[in-house]
């Protein structure tokens, strides 16, 4: 991919990551915040958290059906724009909905399930933010840095139990959000299938040295 055309890629995504934490910005600023504003900013950033998050999970499974290389130079700018709408999901949640009340903050992760599972998602990108860089890549090794960053998928996971248990009677996009991350994860898993049979029939088919049996000996 030519050095423009990738700056271009970035650039886009910059603005589309960027535009709704603009757009809720100038809601705040004209007073546009809906009868409860806190709900409303707390549940936009969980929403476009997940949005995200799945667009960043969908950059390999792109490559791997269309045969296309650009998706996989936009996989960790949108994992950490991902990264960066959790932590503003979270700091809103402490600071605005709870004020530091750090004991109803606790007790809150314990006994409701949607918080667990949004707790947990939040735990699982901060491994992946921390080792987003290339120096980290190399540091950890090409094959271990893979591993660890499988975890997307598991805060993928995480992050639409949260939906799914949080949303209201009446909502529906909580099941396109599932439903998307059930097809991105069929795609891979299909794919590791694909490749794991292929290995098998190219292990059944390669070629067995010939056998030399050893001389006999006879009596002189």
């Amino acid at each position: 991919m030519a050095r423009r055309v990738r700056i271009a890629l970035k650039t886009a995504v910059w603005g589309a990551c960027l535009a709704p934490l603009a757009l809720l910005c100038y809601r705040a600023a004209t007073g546009d915040l809906t009868a409860n504003p806190i709900s409303f900013v707390t549940n936009t950033l969980g929403d476009w958290t997940l949005r995200i998050l799945l667009a960043s999970l969908a950059m390999t499974p792109l490559r791997i059906v269309f045969g296309l290389s650009w998706p996989i130079a936009l996989r960790r700018l949108l994992g950490l724009f991902a990264f960066f709408y959790v932590c503003l999901h979270f700091a809103v949640w402490i600071v605005l909905d709870h004020f530091f009340d750090w004991p109803r903050m606790g007790a809150d992760i314990v006994k409701r399930p949607y918080i667990t599972m949004g707790m947990l998602a939040l735990l699982s990108l901060i491994p992946l933010a921390a080792t987003s860089t290339a120096g980290m890549v190399k540091r950890l090794g090409a094959r271990a840095w893979t591993r660890l960053h499988r975890l997307a998928y598991a805060a993928g996971v995480l992050g639409c139990l949260h939906f799914l248990w949080l949303a209201k009677v009446g909502r529906r996009d909580q099941y396109w959000h599932a439903l998307v991350l059930a097809l991105l994860l069929g795609v891979r898993l299909g794919h590791v299938a694909v490749r794991f049979a292929r290995r098998r029939r190219e292990r059944r088919g390669a070629p067995v040295g010939r056998r030399v049996n050893p001389p006999t000996l006879t009596a002189p």
